[in-house]
């Protein structure tokens, strides 16, 4: 991708424009985003996914208070709706009629099920795929949504088929509505509004608040969403990594001494000097920025525990002399100076291993030729990978 090339996907500005201009900073619209788009997967595909037990989907039903209403189009919400929340798997008979209006199906990472839909998502790895998380399908009835309420992480709104109102504000007020099974805001003031046909798409930052109400029948819309964990979501993750580093590593472990402890007058006081102990273990496990670097890319590339892979039929008969390579669909990858992070895991590379590699992660495939010159012990890794479903065998260059 060339960053500085305009691209009808971000309503002509290149991606360098878009982050300088727009990324976590104010909404952009987007009119035929993706011109002619039609559904990536149909109706019948999508509820076929949501009947999964390893895929996660939610099927929220909205009925309407019964007061006049003053919005355009399908209605509004309003304070006095009542919300319905139910988690899936789900049978088609478990679903609304198609005719009935008011309910929303949300079926998430639909990327990790289908090819189309993951090509969708790496239109977008110009953010960077540390901050790419997944692609969820909403399917809406006429008046379907989920309330106005705002996302802690930036979205693309990508329209695939029927029409949607949105609604969006700035607003400071993000209280939420009491007792409701969904984060829906308590006021919501709009002060800008579209409706999106097939192929248009709506940029939102973080924090601002919008309310999105189908207004057609078969209203599919795609929402590209990012990865922003807080940064107590993250210490505990990778303090669980760098405690098992430091585990399997007993040549550094260092044991606690007093020899110069006098007599405890208080018994069950915490012992400074134990406590000053635990301070600097922890400051030379954390304070290593190779093992630092370590934990986060492993805590970045773990899977999602639905996520599960079958291994490449092919790789049963070996990887043969003119094959390339390609990730599958589900593998996370990504790469430091010393590392590169595969689903959870951590390696070492360096050289002309580390730079093919490394390729890999930011291109998602190696040619025949870059293949071919990874060195017997790298082969036998991508064997490996090839056997747990990772990495697929690519027969064109």
């Amino acid at each position: 991708m060339h960053f500085d090339a305009p691209t009808p996907l971000l309503g002509g500005l290149s991606p360098a424009t878009f982050m300088r201009r727009h990324w976590h900073k104010k909404p952009l619209l987007i009119r035929q985003a993706v011109p002619d788009m039609q559904p990536l997967l149909s109706r019948t595909a999508l509820f076929e996914l949501a009947a999964q037990a390893d895929v996660e989907s939610r099927l929220i039903v909205r009925q309407a208070a019964p007061a006049p209403r003053k919005g355009k189009g399908q209605a509004a919400a309003q304070a006095g709706d009542d919300w319905q929340l139910h988690r899936g798997p789900f049978k088609r008979q478990a679903l609304p009629k198609l005719s009935a209006p008011d309910w929303t199906l949300l079926v998430q990472g639909v990327d990790l099920h289908h090819d189309g839909v993951r090509a969708l998502l790496e239109q977008f790895r110009f953010v960077g795929d540390a901050r790419l998380d997944d692609v969820m399908i909403s399917y809406a009835s006429p008046g379907g949504g989920v309330g106005p309420h705002v996302d802690s992480y930036d979205v693309f709104l990508l329209q695939a088929s029927g029409r949607r109102r949105w609604r969006i504000s700035h607003q400071q007020d993000l209280s939420l509505q009491a007792g409701k099974p969904l984060k829906i805001l308590q006021h919501f003031e709009p002060e800008q509004e579209w409706v999106l046909e097939p192929g248009d798409m709506l940029y939102l930052p973080p924090q601002w608040a919008h309310d999105g109400v189908a207004e057609s029948a078969d209203c599919m819309t795609y929402s590209v969403g990012f990865r922003a964990p807080t940064d107590v979501e993250l210490v505990q993750e990778i303090l669980l990594r760098l405690g098992e580093f430091a585990a399997d590593d007993e040549d550094r472990a260092r044991r606690y001494a007093d020899p110069k402890a006098q007599p405890a007058a208080e018994p069950a006081a915490l012992p400074p000097a134990m406590l000053d102990f635990a301070a600097k273990a922890l400051q030379r496990v954390a304070g290593d920025p190779q093992l630092l670097a370590r934990a986060l890319g492993e805590v970045l590339t773990d899977l999602k525990p639905s996520v599960n892979f079958d291994g490449d039929a092919v790789s049963d008969l070996g990887w043969q002399p003119g094959q390339g390579l390609a990730l599958d669909r589900r593998t996370r990858m990504l790469h430091d100076h010393r590392h590169v992070f595969v689903n959870g895991e951590a390696f070492v590379v360096g050289g002309r291993d580390g730079r093919l590699l490394r390729r890999l992660a930011d291109t998602r495939h190696l040619g025949v030729r870059d293949a071919a010159a990874l060195s017997e012990g790298a082969q036998a890794v991508m064997a490996e990978w090839l056997d747990m479903g990772w990495l697929h065998v690519r027969d064109t260059e």
